[in-house]
Formats: C-alpha cells, structure tokens, sequence
C-alpha cells in the first residue's frame, strides 16, 4: 500500500498516527506529494479524482480517500477496536470529536489557503474574520468537553490533537490555549505519544 502524503496536513498526520498506533505503519509504503487547488498532483489524480491528500492506493491500484476512510481501513487491517469503538456511547463519542478535529482542519486549511495563495487585494476579510470565530467557538467548546478524553487515544483524539497541532503551526496567532487550561493540558499528555511525537508537522 502507498499513501500520500504532506507532512504539513493535519488529515495526513491523523492518518499516520492511526497506522502508528495499530502498527500499520510497517505495511505502508509513504510518498511525499504537494498539492493545492492550484496546483494538482496527477500522480494523485490517478487514483483519486478529487485531487487531495492523503489517498491511499492499495496493492490491487485501489485508492482510497478520505482521511477517515483510510484510518479506519487501516484500523481493520489491524483488527484495532480501540481508535473506533464498535459500538455504544464510546463509538459515537468518538465519531463525534472526529468531526470536531476535522472540522477545526477544514477551517484552518481553508483559511490557510485564503491568506497564503490567494492575492492580498482579493482576500475577503469578513470571511477570514467568521472563520477565526468559528474556530474559537470549537476551542471554547474543547475546553468543556475534552477533561473526559485525557489518557484515551480514540479516532476523535487524534483528530483534535492534530488539528490544535496544525494551528500551532500554521495559525500561532490564534492562540487556542489562552484560557483553556483543560484543553491544553489534554493536548501536551496526547502529544507526548509515540504517534504523535513521530508524526510531527513539518514543510
């Protein structure tokens, strides 16, 4: 199996953390692939027609896509249960801060591309001030939820950690931990697992 992969995407590292935790780490071939909406990777377009990382194309030239079916692909693979609970509360729960932590990415991404790609004078600047609020709301929201997760690694904690961690990397200013002392002491525990400290944002 090959996936590509951005070191720099959140998406991306939720997947490599998932194959680290299950051990499907040692079963993927990686490859380093740069993509944006302005600049496609045919090599990607070959296997996913929507052009984004992370894909993972299996050995019969399967690709799969997005990063949520991939980590639970890997996930079966590996007959892992504790990233994605089979069932009850802690399924849902889990399911639940999945969406959070990819909900944080697909702002901060969009938001990233928005100041980074598109020309100064065509920025839209109530859009990239809605957006920012948007993203303070899902922290304010983690700091009343997230005192129940800490010492559990689920599909939902590792969405959140990567994604408060791609904020940190590209959005310092941001400042997610700044009354939120519950929320940052959950992300400095999680990120202290060998998945996350091996999987560190960079590019």
């Amino acid at each position: 199996m090959k996936l590509f992969y951005s070191p720099a995407s959140p998406f991306a590292r939720k997947v490599l953390v998932a194959a680290h935790e299950t051990g499907a780490i040692s079963r993927l071939e990686t490859e380093l692939a740069a993509v944006t909406p302005v600049a496609p990777n045919a090599d990607i377009g070959a296997a996913n027609s929507l052009g984004k990382i992370p894909t993972l194309v299996l050995d019969d030239g399967t690709g799969l896509f997005d990063s949520r079916v991939i980590c639970e692909y890997l996930c079966s693979l590996a007959g892992d249960t504790a990233l994605f609970p089979t069932s009850g509360d802690a399924r849902w729960q889990a399911l639940r801060l999945q969406s959070l932590g990819d909900g944080i990415c697909d702002t901060a991404v969009g938001l990233r591309y928005e100041l980074a790609l598109r020309p100064e004078g065509q920025r839209w600047a109530e859009w990239i001030e809605k957006q920012r609020e948007r993203l303070n709301r899902t922290f304010t929201q983690l700091e009343n939820e997230i005192a129940g997760q800490v010492g559990t690694m689920t599909i939902g904690s590792a969405a959140v950690a990567c994604a408060l961690a791609y904020i940190d990397f590209r959005m310092p200013e941001l400042e997610w931990r700044s009354g939120r002392p519950a929320l940052t002491s959950w992300h400095e525990t999680i990120s202290a697992r060998p998945s996350m400290v091996a999987t560190v944002p960079e590019g």
